[in-house]
């Protein structure tokens, strides 16, 4: 197994990504660490009968809230109104309005089972693999998505970071961005059940 780090074509032992969205001078990244089982890498390197390599399993999720040149603050004791708007949209009350704006396909229900979605604090959804299958045969080669759903200030921004599948699982397949008014969000609102962009 390859550490992804130092190679580009898999199966891979341990995978970091992210996404994030920046926007009036604050930022919200979400960063996600996989790795295989111990045992299962073990069982995977000792056998020569198998050749399906072992998933890769959400080790760990860090959600960082970033301001241009200060800390940023959650706005409560803040006498700014420009700070406490930028703590409303960082800290503020948790979830995207009404879920993702454009839900991604994530494939069968059998692959689509392996994704979660999370409500973040400040507004913002994040919908993430929390188990990525490496084996090239699994699910027709789909792929998978990491999508991050927020509305810092006037505008409502999704980003969908959609990568290959199996040994090319850090080869990006797409990063589609979908930005629109906060104000007409709803209005404009896809309805086609999740489908890729027009390329």
């Amino acid at each position: 197994l390859s550490e992804s780090t130092h190679e580009v074509s898999g199966p891979f032992a341990e995978m970091r990504t992210e996404v994030g969205i920046w926007d009036a001078g604050i930022r919200m990244r979400v960063k996600f660490d996989y790795s295989v089982l111990e045992d299962e890498k073990e069982a995977y390197l000792k056998s020569e009968a198998t050749n399906v390599p072992p998933p890769l399993r959400l080790k760990s999720m860090v959600i960082c809230r970033e301001a241009l040149g200060q800390w940023p603050q959650n706005g409560k004791d803040s006498t700014n109104e420009a700070d406490m708007l930028a703590g409303e949209a960082l800290f503020g009350i948790p979830g995207a309005p009404g879920g993702l704006y454009d839900p991604p396909p994530v494939g069968s229900d059998d692959q689509a089972a392996q994704y979660m979605m999370l409500d973040l604090d400040g507004g913002a959804s994040t919908l993430f693999p929390y188990v990525i299958d490496q084996n090239p045969e699994a699910y027709s080669g789909f792929g998978w998505v990491t999508s991050l759903d927020w509305t810092p200030a006037t505008m409502r921004f999704q980003v969908d970071r959609k990568v290959q599948s199996g040994a090319n699982l850090l080869g990006l397949r797409t990063l589609e961005v979908t930005e629109v008014q906060k104000a007409d969000a709803d209005k404009y609102r896809p309805k086609d059940g999740g489908a890729d962009m027009r390329q």
